[in-house]
This record gives structure tokens, sequence and C-alpha cells, in this order.
């Protein structure tokens, strides 16, 4: 493991996985000299941002992960890009005004992981479908599914399936490919608005072969976002150009969405990844250790997989602890060595909060019974209980929409988001409501 992804670990757990995922995921290492570390990242914009906006949690990250080294150098990787083309004489399609932004494509698979592959993707039931659909996309771009929409929590595989089909669609054919986060595409929106840059915005994301959007959702309450997005959207989809979507959610339940766009979103499939079961999990382990060259004994992924609960990231970082200790070490990781090394993450799982656990609270807070909660009863005394209770369960357990509502009687999962958006909203101005919260999550913990 280089010293730049030690250091992506520290950063992963100390910045929003929209942000850490927006702008410090598509860095790459570069090479270490006389105790610089030079990363490379893909624009001026990415460099100046990452230096306005990180550059305390990024040097106390490089020195909780890579003590021996004394700086990071983030290196503008299109400044080199456009050195390269001016040597071949292609110059002329960079203007020289370095405070404006700039769009490239000559290095369409500059924002893409290498290691996010169809090979590298572990199939099981809760993601086979999804997959299935990816791949066809990646073989038959604007011919299988147009749009694929693909939607799931946090850690289920939509990144890594997005650009598995980027990397798909790339090594087959020559065709204009555009990457990008939604926060990204927010970004440079605004930038082009301020230098009055809208011309050079829309030649690269309306003419392009393909676009691939991820975390789709983050254009929720954002009116001009939603209406560029729809612009290109139709000039996409009328030129048969593909187009792919990820989200954590379905189009239907991202709040503040026109019905225009979401109506477009639904055209083609939108298919959700699910949490893996216990034997995907147990080979997500073990290939990713194999990749590492480390070995992994299946006991010891067996006892990862069944004591941790959270997503695939959480599994992840557990063992990228172990392979850390096993490579600073040398020592063997077995089921002893394994227990103890995440000694912590394995207590804070057996603590973790339960839907159970969330519906006693609040009964017990509002002189209810847990099965009032459940109950088929829309009164003013269950409803508002009850609409706490789903907002605490989707925040402190992380359920998805249809388990929350499977547990509380069977409610639809529009009926859930409305009650954890209410509540959200709620916080934003009433303070009896935030200290509610804040003491039921505190009982819980």
């Amino acid at each position: 493991m280089n010293p730049w992804e030690r250091i992506q670990g520290e950063l992963r757990k100390a910045l929003s996985p929209q942000n850490y995922s927006t702008w410090i995921e598509p860095a790459r290492y570069g090479h270490a000299d006389g105790g610089v570390l030079f990363v490379s990242v893909p624009n001026r914009t990415f460099r100046d941002f990452i230096a306005q906006n990180y550059g305390p949690v990024v040097e106390q990250s490089l020195r909780a992960a890579a003590p021996e080294m004394d700086r990071i150098e983030f290196v503008d990787a299109s400044a080199t890009t456009r050195k390269a083309a001016a040597s071949r004489g292609a110059a002329a399609k960079y203007d020289g005004k370095s405070d404006q932004p700039s769009f490239d494509f000559d290095s369409p698979l500059a924002l893409l992981n290498p290691r996010y592959s169809f090979d590298q993707f572990i199939v099981g039931p809760s993601n086979q479908f999804a997959h299935a659909a990816a791949v066809a996309v990646a073989n038959s771009p604007s011919k299988a599914y147009n749009p694929l929409f693909l939607w799931g929590g946090v850690g289920m595989g939509k990144t890594h399936l997005l650009q598995a089909i980027a990397h798909g669609i790339a090594s087959k054919r020559r065709l204009r490919l555009c990457y990008v986060n939604c926060n990204q595409f927010v970004h440079e929106m605004i930038n082009s608005i301020k230098y009055d840059k809208m011309i050079s915005f829309h030649d690269k994301y309306r003419n392009v072969d393909a676009l691939l959007v991820d975390d789709i959702q983050f254009v929720s309450n954002k009116e001009r976002t939603q209406e560029e997005f729809f612009h290109t959207f139709n000039a996409l989809y009328e030129s048969q150009k593909q187009i792919v979507f990820t989200s954590d959610r379905h189009p239907r339940d991202i709040p503040h969405l026109e019905d225009r766009l979401r109506s477009r979103m639904e055209w083609g499939l939108a298919v959700d990844i699910q949490p893996p079961d216990l034997e995907t999990k147990v080979a997500i382990l073990l290939r990713k250790a194999d990749a590492q060259g480390v070995p992994l004994a299946e006991d010891v992924a067996m006892m990862m997989a069944s004591k941790i609960h959270g997503n695939v990231r959480e599994l992840e970082g557990a063992l990228t602890r172990l392979l850390a200790w096993s490579s600073l070490t040398g020592g063997e990781i077995n089921l002893g060595t394994a227990q103890q090394l995440l000694k912590g993450t394995l207590q804070s799982q057996e603590r973790r909060t339960t839907i159970e656990a969330i519906q006693q609270v609040v009964a017990d807070e509002f002189r209810l019974k847990p099965t009032d909660l459940k109950a088929k009863d829309n009164s003013r005394k269950i409803v508002y209980p009850r609409q706490v209770a789903m907002y605490l369960c989707r925040e402190l357990v992380g359920a998805s929409l249809p388990e929350i509502g499977r547990a509380f009687g069977g409610k639809h999962h529009t009926t859930v988001l409305h009650s954890v958006d209410k509540i959200q909203e709620g916080r934003k101005s009433e303070k009896e409501l935030n200290r509610l919260i804040l003491k039921l999550t505190d009982s819980l913990r």
C-alpha cells in the first residue's frame, strides 16, 4: 500500500462520504522524492479546492498515516496534458486563462479508479441484476438500457459499477466519455457562470457519447442545476447517447426533484443494489486481501463478515487495518489477531443501535407501546412519534426506506421518506424538536 492510499484511509474517516468521493478519491499516487509525496489531481480546480478547504486535515492525515513523508504536493494533471498537447501542435485547445475553469477531454479516465472494474466486482444475489445491466450498457452503449439508473445505500457498489461501465466503454471503442460526480458538476457550473464559460460547459457535457453521473441525488433543491441536467439529458438522449446515473434512492424518492427530470430518469431501467449476504461479504474480503498479496484465512473472513453489519466500505476499512498491520509487522493474520486488532470495531458493532431499540425508546418517551408505532393509526399522538422513530432509524441505523417501512407495520417507503424529510426540516427551526432528537440519540448510545 503506497503512502497516498494510507492517507486516503485517514481522509475517508475525516470527511463526509460525498466530499471524499468528489475531491479526494479521484486523486492518484504519483511518486515520492526526497520526503515529498507527489499526488496527481484531474485539474487546477481540484488542486486549489483541496488546498483551500482540506489543507489542515490533509496535513494531519499525512502525519498519522505517512510520517516518513514531509509534505504532499498536488500536481495538476490537466496542465501536463496541455503541455503534451502543445508539443503535438494542439495547444489551441487551451486559452491560457489559468484562473478560469478548463474542460479537457484528452484524459477521459483521469477520474476513474483502475481497481473499479467488472473483474474486481464480486457478484452475489444482492447485486446480480445491477451487474448484468451494467455489463450490458458497457458492451452496447445507448442500445441496452438508456438511461440506466443504479440506486442503493452507501457502500453498496454503485460507484464501482459506474466506473466499471466507464472502463468497459473506453476499452472497446473510441468514444467521448464523461464521468462526473454530481457535486463536481455543480461546482463546474457555478464557475462557468462566474467566468462566463457556459458555452464551454455545454460543449463538455452535451457533446459526449456517454455521460456517467455519480450521486445524482445531490441535485435536490438545486433548481438551476436541475435545469442544466434536464437540457443536457434531452440533448444526449435525442442524439442516442448513453446516460447512466447513480443515487442513494429511486428517482421518485429524491425530494424536491422536478417532475420533468424525474420522469426522464425513469425512462430506461432503474435497478437497486441491496446489502450483500454473508457469502458475498466473505468473497469480497478474500478477493481484496488476495489483490494486496496478503493471505486471509477463511475463518477470519467469516468472522468479519458475520460481525460487521455495516456497508461494504466499513468491511473494507476493517480489512485495511488488518492488512496494514500485516504489512508493517510481517505478522500472520489469524483469528485471534484479527479479533484483537478489530476489538474496537467489533464492540461498536455489538453496541449498534437497532430499529427495535429505537421503537422502545421513542415509545417510552411518548408513553406509548412499541406496537402503537406499528399500528394503522394516523392520529396525531401516534403519527408524530412514529415520524421521529423513522427518522432515527434512518439516521442511527442507516436502514433502507423499505426496511423501515416493514418494521413499522408495512408502511410504504414513500411514507417513510416523508417522515424522515419532515423531521429533518423541522430540526432546522424547531428547538424543542432538536432537543428531543438529541435526547433520544444520547439515550440510545
